[in-house]
């Protein structure tokens, strides 16, 4: 077996852990985020500046790999990691939350789902099982169950339903999944009802065989909402595993799920915001376009190392992003991405020294606890 998890410490004042999740391509020290690869590049920079971030895993998409190139060229490249040039571990979504967000048409059935292309409106079929086909000709290290998520404010009932049928198309992925140098995880889902959510994790839970995922959280209900749904699953979480929360990644809620017990993170808002011009800082975040940075020849970030702080003013990232000059974007993506490593590192160390209560505290209390 090429994966293996063990818990390095547990904090004496707040219950979180420094872990360590091997996999094929290497060790990842938890907790960790995932910078968002979608179509199997984090947007605008390349695999050594991510590395050179502090990234230890990246995520990449099934959905959108199999519309464009397809699997099958990813496969005769070698796998994901040849094709893209990444040589640490990677992570693939099974492509279910892009079904759900992006398809201009979709009809879930027993069998999976029936969708049109958001590209070119073409009628796509992903089955559990063709999902699990498609991530293992990809190759990643980890692989994400085929899942159905609901929207925030979906009734019961219905939540119950979808959940009920994620739990059926998660026996039939883990069914189909053969290969032993990729680790299938399970997804809970079940809304924003306790009950469910422990039935689903329950079930998960059963699947897990290193790793276990939570999905359907930061899809439009409120933080507070999101933070009892994690205190609720808390106690209940396999121990001798990580825990994933999908699709999460501000400062803020990086702090407090940690709090709840979880190892892993992922999301694209520090390369979208980075794009359009916003900075996660030490001193909290900036909006390079404000007229007040026009003439602000110090670094973005003065206790950032990242090339972008050491190289580049305020005033003449502001001008790169007010001329939609590329560079604006990847220096501030390649900023925010080593920001919330060096977040994640901090958190490590503070877990460490048995004082995250404290740390999570003073950070509430300071400029960088922002979404």
């Amino acid at each position: 077996m090429e994966f293996s998890y063990r818990t390095i410490h547990t904090c004496a004042q707040s219950g979180a852990r420094v872990g360590e999740l091997t996999t094929p391509h290497g060790k990842i020290i938890t907790p960790v985020f995932m910078p968002v690869g979608t179509r199997a590049t984090v947007k605008s920079l390349s695999p050594e500046e991510v590395e050179q971030s502090g990234a230890q895993i990246i995520l990449s998409n099934t959905y959108h790999l199999h519309l464009r190139p397809g699997e099958e060229l990813i496969r005769k490249a070698g796998g994901l990691h040849k094709f893209m040039g990444w040589n640490k571990p990677i992570l693939t979504d099974s492509g279910g939350f892009q079904v759900f967000s992006l398809a201009r048409l979709r009809k879930i059935s027993e069998d999976g789902v029936d969708f049109n292309s958001h590209i070119d409106g073409s009628l796509q079929h992903f089955s559990p099982e063709s999902a699990i086909d498609i991530e293992n000709a990809l190759g990643a290290d980890i692989i994400m169950a085929f899942d159905v998520c609901s929207e925030a404010g979906t009734d019961k009932a219905e939540a119950e339903r979808v959940m009920e049928l994620t739990a059926r198309w998660l026996k039939r992925c883990a069914e189909h999944h053969t290969r032993e140098d990729q680790m299938l995880f399970p997804i809970i889902q079940g809304n924003m009802y306790d009950d469910l959510r422990l039935r689903s994790l329950e079930y998960s839970a059963e699947y897990a065989r290193c790793g276990i995922a939570v999905g359907g959280l930061s899809v439009g209900e409120d933080k507070a909402t999101m933070y009892h749904i994690l205190d609720v699953m808390r106690p209940h979480y396999p121990e001798n595993m990580p825990r994933y929360l999908m699709g999460v990644g501000s400062p803020d809620c990086l702090i407090e799920g940690v709090l709840r017990g979880i190892d892993m993170f992922d999301c694209v808002l520090p390369t979208r915001t980075a794009r359009n011009g916003t900075a996660y800082t030490h001193a909290g975040k900036i909006n390079i376009r404000n007229l007040s940075h026009r003439e602000d020849f110090s670094a973005l970030d003065e206790k950032c190392d990242c090339y972008c702080c050491k190289t580049f003013s305020k005033a003449y990232l502001r001008h790169l992003v007010q001329s939609d000059e590329i560079l604006g974007g990847r220096m501030l993506s390649l900023h925010n991405i080593t920001y919330l490593a060096d977040l994640m590192s901090r958190i490590r160390e503070a877990i460490m020294q048995d004082r995250f209560l404290d740390f999570a505290e003073e950070f509430r209390k300071s400029g960088e606890y922002v979404s």
